[in-house]
């Protein structure tokens, strides 16, 4: 019986190992390619920030020196502050307008009319940014666009919408939200197909009206959805590029130019990889704290 006790637990814990072995075999090749895509390429970054690095020469320790030219170079804020505006307009025209249109079509209506306007949202997001932006700056064009094609007809004089520092982010943010919308769009309808009728039911036998109904019961039931699509919608927005950079290429001056466009022409055009660095570390930090401070405030509106 003692022998019997000892092989038991050697012949359990010998297929534990086993099947703990083999389960890390299979997930090896997806941690190989996050190490060498992911992990290796941020601690590389980390690393670089550090020096005065320029492509072509041996790294240079330089400290906190990149880091404090990020923080402290007026031009650097100023484009910072570019990336700030266009993620709040962005974020509030998405998600605010999705939802919008989510509530728009969350009503009895034909069937065919229904799948219609979905489609028509949604199309643009299986769209290439690359091709929207494309198609996006041959509406913009001052002297052969379209835009300014009808403003003619209508007897007003063109406008430059890329060339214009007070207009260009705002056109961009427009083209970003009539491409993105759709997504958001679809993603608040099915949470809001998912919130019980019953509970709209019992509500209107209390007499409440649609405001209240939307206040007290729609938007408690959908606010985990909203919260996905509002940290969703932010970290997309702080990394802004093929929009940016097909249409204005940060110009006119730096009106429109965001901080990974700027990190793009910084390491590839200047082959200054350090500073680059030292910005996209800058970028990551204030993304997670951004996240970290969404998650907090959550608590106070999100419902489980």
């Amino acid at each position: 019986m003692g022998a019997v006790s000892v092989a038991l637990p050697n012949r359990f814990s010998r297929s534990k190992v086993e099947e703990v072995v083999s389960g890390y075999l299979f997930i090896l090749p997806a941690i190989i390619v996050y190490l060498v895509f992911m992990i290796i390429p941020i601690l590389s970054t980390f690393v670089l920030s550090f020096t005065n690095y320029q492509l072509l020469s041996v790294p240079k320790f330089m400290a906190f020196r990149n880091y404090i030219r990020a923080l402290s170079d007026p031009r650097i804020l100023r484009i910072y502050l570019n990336t700030l505006e266009f993620a709040f307009f962005a974020v509030v025209g998405n998600v605010g307008l999705g939802l919008l249109l989510a509530v728009l079509l969350n009503r009895k209506i034909a069937s065919w009319l229904n799948y219609a306007f979905r489609f028509a949202y949604f199309v643009p997001i299986v769209v290439s940014y690359v091709y929207v932006s494309l198609v996006w700056s041959v509406f913009y064009a001052q002297d052969t666009g379209i835009i300014n094609y009808y403003l003619n007809r209508l007897g007003l004089h063109s406008v430059g919408w890329l060339t214009d520092y007070r207009l260009a982010l705002f056109s961009i943010i427009f083209m970003d939200i009539w491409k993105n919308v759709g997504f958001f769009m679809v993603i608040f309808l099915a949470a809001l197909q998912g919130v019980p009728v019953e509970y709209y039911e019992a509500a209107r036998l209390d007499g409440c009206t649609a405001g209240k109904l939307f206040r007290y019961i729609t938007f408690p039931s959908i606010s985990p959805t909203a919260f996905f699509c509002l940290i969703w919608a932010s970290i997309g927005a702080l990394q802004v590029f093929d929009a940016v950079y097909i249409l204005t290429q940060g110009g006119p001056g730096d009106a429109t130019r965001s901080i990974v466009v700027y990190v793009y022409q910084t390491a590839f055009q200047k082959f200054q990889l350090g500073s680059a660095s030292s910005m996209s570390v800058i970028l990551f930090i204030f993304i997670n704290i951004l996240t970290l401070v969404q998650f907090k405030i959550s608590k106070r509106w999100v419902h489980s």
